[in-house]
């Protein structure tokens, strides 16, 4: 209770900042409808009326609220208007890209650890890597693969691994090389081969960096793939709604789809978390 105390009080306090600048943002679209209707209003039904515009600015809410209930459960699932149906397509792609930008994180991760050329000319290049906008490679990645005659999923799992391999790079950098010279020493004494140093000291040691570096790689892949569908005039996939509410002037579509994007993120992280607690128990790393 303590602990969720601070929680919703904070949560309320947004909701109502939120409530707030809804009716700020609105109230000029409403002002000027009642201009042109020669009709004042009062204080009361200026609030109702920027609370239930079809196509607010900013939308109130349970608006918002109202929105996502649709799409998650008031469509069936294959229909396309169904952001369970959008969010399956933009899954697919972002586990597509953060299984590459892992699997590459770590390969590099090794090889700089156990390579001083690796470190010296990888890891800044590796840093360089992310100083680029992402707005920027998509493009450029999309329209590279289509010339190729390559659309649909691959290219958005390229641009997902871009931004997802530079968090587990740095994380499993980072526990390979948390093992101490004594330790180091302790495994040479016992004449371990430096497969065996690997497999035995460092790997586990890197395990909690390395999961905690897997929770931010997978949502930063949700963003990449949502990013690289926003160029390609995707049909399918929440960076479609986005785009597809954007043409239309549908706000609350777009709010839905950011917070069925949020959602999806977090289940994301959950199962990672779940996972990581079941591995370090199992190794007796758990707290």
């Amino acid at each position: 209770m303590r602990t969720a105390l601070p929680v919703l009080t904070v949560l309320l306090a947004i909701i109502l900042v939120w409530y707030v600048a809804a009716v700020a943002m609105n109230a000029t679209w409403a002002r000027d409808q009642a201009a042109r209707a020669d009709v004042t209003l009062s204080n009361a039904e200026l609030v109702r009326q920027t609370l239930t515009q079809d196509r607010p600015v900013l939308p109130a809410p349970h608006q918002v609220a109202l929105g996502l209930w649709e799409g998650l459960f008031g469509q069936k699932i294959t229909s396309k208007r169904s952001l369970v149906w959008h969010g399956g397509i933009t899954l697919s792609a972002t586990m597509a890209g953060f299984a590459i930008g892992t699997l590459a994180g770590i390969l590099l991760a090794v090889g700089i650890v156990h390579s001083r050329a690796m470190d010296q000319s990888v890891m800044p290049w590796a840093v360089a890597s992310q100083s680029v906008p992402i707005l920027a490679i998509a493009p450029m990645v999309i329209v590279v693969f289509a010339s190729a005659g390559v659309t649909g999923l691959l290219p958005k799992a390229i641009i997902a691994a871009w931004l997802s391999f530079f968090p587990v790079l740095v994380g499993m950098v980072k526990g390979l090389r948390t093992p101490d010279q004594m330790q180091l020493d302790l495994m040479r004494s016992w004449n371990a081969s430096a497969a065996q140093v690997f497999w035995r000291l460092r790997l586990p040691a890197s395990l909690p960096y390395l999961f905690a570096s897997l929770k931010v790689a997978v949502a930063a892949a949700l963003v990449g793939t949502i990013v690289g569908e926003l160029p390609a005039g995707a049909t399918a996939g929440l960076g479609a709604r986005l785009l597809s509410g954007s043409y239309y002037g549908q706000t609350v579509q777009i709010w839905a789809a950011l917070f069925a994007a949020a959602i999806l993120a977090a289940l994301l992280v959950m199962v990672i978390g779940l996972i990581e607690r079941l591995v370090l128990q199992r190794m007796g790393l758990a707290r």
